[in-house]
């Protein structure tokens, strides 16, 4: 069965024993037990139920695996002949979750 499941402003298709990585889940550690409630589209096939804006009763359930901090981006801006230069990095916050069961 797979699902579609809205978090972070983004929408992931996935189906049990999926890994993913998501923004950052705050206030969450290793190994908890997280639950998305919105999904917006549940199964396949002849037996689809699409939601408006959400199916209700549907839920996703994951484990946190991990918390990490994504690759480096080095943000660079120059303006040529003025002398001017500025350096910038930006890493990004991410949780790395498996999908365990999908009801609905």
């Amino acid at each position: 069965m797979k699902a579609t499941i809205l978090t972070s402003g983004r929408q992931f298709t996935v189906k049990q024993g999926d890994v993913l990585t998501l923004n950052l889940l705050p206030e969450s550690k290793a190994g908890d037990t997280v639950t998305f409630d919105q999904v917006v589209l549940l199964g396949e096939g002849a037996g689809i139920k699409i939601g408006a804006p959400t199916v209700p009763g549907a839920k996703v359930t994951a484990k946190l695996l991990e918390n990490k901090r994504g690759e480096k981006i080095r943000i660079f801006k120059h303006r040529r002949r003025k002398n001017y230069y500025r350096r910038r990095g930006h890493r990004q916050e991410l949780s790395v979750v498996k999908i365990e069961s999908i009801q609905g």
